[in-house]
């Protein structure tokens, strides 16, 4: 499982007004929920980055005051103009407590239906489970070995472990092969060549 380690300074006051001031002195205010009582505190962009702009699942590991708690990201705010980060929300991980996350989905094997010149198109970049702290994983791994050509992948078919659920429809498409332009346009040649040699044979 992969980590970013944050370093947070406790926010003494809370609230709109303390809030602004942060975020004038570029520091992001964040909370941490899902434990005994919230902790408020502030961190830097580039302590977080790493854990915003990526497609990776990664775990946060916040320090504040000596004290480290590990959590992961539950929403982000971001300004509606400048696109800066606004606030943050973290979620406790306690043992043996359910949480729901966003996990992205990774392929394995060849695709037949891309070895005859198809395109692999990813509908679903992540997908939504229910699980607790220690069976969680960074990824699914989706099996594309058996994806034709024009046909589609879906959520029913990841395996995951036992105490790993997910979320998403069963019948949701993941990925699909789809048929190139210039395929389908050489099969249309092919079924109408067909179908005049059947006619002058006929004839």
């Amino acid at each position: 499982m992969q980590t970013v380690a944050i370093n947070g300074t406790l926010r003494e006051a809370t609230g709109k007004v303390s809030s602004k001031s942060a975020r004038k002195e570029d520091l992001i205010p964040c909370v941490m929920y899902g434990g005994e009582e919230n902790v408020h505190f502030t961190t830097t962009f580039k302590d977080v980055k790493t854990l915003i702009y990526t497609p990776d699942f990664k775990v946060a590991e916040i320090t504040v005051n000596g004290e480290t708690t590990r959590c992961i990201l539950k929403d982000i705010q971001f300004h509606p103009v400048k696109d800066s980060i606004r606030h943050i929300d973290f979620l406790k991980l306690v043992d043996g407590r359910p949480i729901k996350l966003e996990l992205p989905v990774k392929f394995i094997g060849s695709s037949p239906g891309v070895k005859v010149g198809g395109k692999l198109i990813q509908s679903l970049r992540k997908i939504k489970v229910k699980t607790t702290p220690d069976k969680m994983i960074d990824a699914l791994t989706l099996d594309i070995s058996g994806v034709e050509l024009g046909h589609a992948i879906r959520v029913r078919d990841l395996q995951v472990e036992d105490g790993i659920e997910i979320m998403n429809p069963g019948g949701t498409p993941v990925a699909s092969v789809e048929i190139p332009r210039a395929l389908r346009s050489a099969d249309a040649d092919a079924e109408a060549e067909a179908e005049v040699a059947t006619t002058a044979t006929e004839e």
